[in-house]
């Protein structure tokens, strides 16, 4: 019997970051939940996740992209569910598009 795979490959994560500007240590200084460096990593490279830590990345992601929006635009941002970032997650929906395309730095 076949062992589901535990690598996922790149997720929407890494991308959203890459797009955001984000750096794996941006979201671990602004993360008020321990997050650390190493679980930051294993969710860029794809590596499966427990729900509660994509939860507690999401927050951070989150937190993270208000930071750098203006203040005019802060109420725009429609915030991540753990399953936009995520391709293994439950409900992920691969054509899934962006609600926040507009405020993205260019």
């Amino acid at each position: 019997m076949d062992e589901p795979t535990r690598d996922h490959g790149p997720q929407p994560l890494d991308c959203l970051l890459d797009r955001w500007q984000i750096t794996n240590h941006e979201l671990v200084e602004i993360s008020t939940e321990q997050l650390n460096h190493k679980q930051v990593q294993k969710a860029r490279k794809g590596r499966q996740l427990t729900l509660h830590l994509m939860q507690k990345l999401t927050r951070a992601v989150n937190e993270a992209v208000v930071a750098k929006l203006a203040k005019d635009q802060q109420p725009a941002f429609k915030p991540y569910l753990h399953k936009h970032l995520f391709n293994y997650a439950k409900g992920h929906d691969a054509a899934w598009v962006d609600p926040n395309e507009d405020l993205i730095p260019k």
